[in-house]
């Protein structure tokens, strides 16, 4: 296998492992690109991408763009704000106007969920799903999953957790999906009122005590307390939750010498997780980053059809 089965990346769900092993592999080689003295690669010459974002984004905005440029695209800066989706143009009209300009990728980020579903059903765009409401991030899981790739070489019984606001993510919800499909053991770990009993539709084991879980877990991933997307107040107070949820660095001792600290970002010090541990060498925090253009390289490649990864030229 050498392309990706389907012309958008919408979801974890319609990916097969072989597909996943894929993106991670492909993901190997753009990383190598970038310790070369040209950083570039030529194979989207004359492809265009633009980048349709209705939500703010710094990590995933400013990685999609890197790997397009990387990549030797055109890159188009779709800007919701100034654009005619203030005068009220519907999300059709909106699809129609990029397709009479023969756009090949559009990586779009809605606050409503199946939002690129629907519009990769109405253009022959490639579309790839930068975030869609509390429903996915593909990316963000499929960057996370190489960065274990990275570590451990396979996620097959490794146990992750999952810790944070749960309720209000789509990155967990991804990661869910994608960390299972690769054989990993899934906890969830928050709050009650963040982390759902509708979530064991998942195959998760749930769990509130975060100290009872930390000496056996070989991976643990921070989620931010997302305030934007909460009505009410969903716990005591911050400073409760760092008390009770937060990586601390006395909650890192009762840990293994060499379980992986994971976070998303944006970070918030602090609340759930402490400055030390962000920075400490069991943290990979930055290197999801980096790979995360890596990643997306891979993305574009693959749907264009790409051939295997020694093929390309520099």
């Amino acid at each position: 296998m050498h392309s990706l089965k389907s012309k958008d990346l919408l979801d974890i769900q319609s990916l097969s492992v072989d597909e996943i092993r894929l993106i991670c592999n492909t993901a190997k080689y753009f990383k190598d690109v970038f310790t070369r003295s040209v950083k570039s690669v030529p194979v989207l010459r004359g492809k265009s991408v633009c980048t349709l974002f209705y939500e703010p984004s710094t990590r995933t905005k400013i990685s999609f763009d890197l790997a397009a440029k990387r990549l030797s695209a055109d890159l188009i800066n779709f800007s919701v704000s100034t654009s005619s989706v203030v005068k009220g143009e519907s999300l059709i009209d909106t699809v129609h106007t990029l397709e009479a300009m023969r756009v090949d990728y559009i990586v779009m980020r809605h606050a409503a969920s199946l939002a690129p579903h629907f519009l990769s059903k109405n253009i022959d765009a490639s579309v790839i799903n930068a975030g869609d409401g509390f429903h996915a991030h593909p990316t963000q899981a499929l960057l996370d999953t190489y960065s274990i790739f990275e570590k451990r070489q396979n996620l097959e019984g490794l146990k992750i957790a999952i810790v944070g606001d749960i309720k209000h993510s789509r990155v967990a919800r991804s990661d869910i999906e994608a960390f299972k499909k690769m054989g990993a053991q899934v906890i969830i770990c928050g709050p009650p009122t963040l982390v759902p009993d509708d979530f064991k539709v998942y195959g998760v084991d749930i769990s509130y005590n975060l100290d009872e879980l930390l000496p056996e877990l070989d991976v643990i991933n921070l989620l931010r307390i997302q305030k934007e997307r909460q009505h009410g107040s969903l716990f005591p107070s911050l400073r409760e939750y760092h008390k009770n949820f937060a990586l601390t660095t006395e909650r890192l001792e009762k840990c293994k010498s060499d379980i992986i600290v994971m976070h998303p970002g944006p970070i918030n010090r602090g609340i759930e997780i402490d400055s030390a541990v962000a920075s400490c060498k069991n943290a990979i925090i930055n290197e999801q980053v980096t790979n995360g253009v890596a990643v997306r390289m891979s993305i574009f490649y693959l749907l264009a059809g790409g051939a295997p990864p020694e093929g390309i030229s520099e």
